[in-house]
């Protein structure tokens, strides 16, 4: 079950609370007992998923391969911009 983190728009008091998806959100404050003042807030997680440590499964066999899903760097680096197209001719005035 996620965690969610309220504000009460009354008092400013923030709470966390652990509940299903499918809860309704709670809408008193448990600080000041304001009813219908309590907003859910947008919060970052806690953890971060980066680098290049990331593989294919992490549950595979010793003996097995990993294959790195971020690729090796040579697959990384930026393609090369194409070469910009040939000005036209200037046109004749005969």
């Amino acid at each position: 079950m996620p965690i969610y983190e309220f504000e009460c728009g009354g008092c400013g008091h923030r709470f966390d609370r652990l509940q299903k998806m499918s809860d309704a959100d709670p809408s008193a404050c448990p600080q000041c007992a304001a009813d219908g003042t309590v907003h859910r807030r947008l919060s970052a997680p806690q953890f971060r998923l980066a680098g290049g440590g990331w593989y294919e499964t992490d549950f595979k066999k010793d003996g097995d391969k990993k294959r790195n899903l971020a690729g090796d760097n040579a697959a990384a680096a930026p393609a090369a911009a194409p070469a910009p197209a040939p000005a036209p001719a200037p046109a004749s005035s005969d």
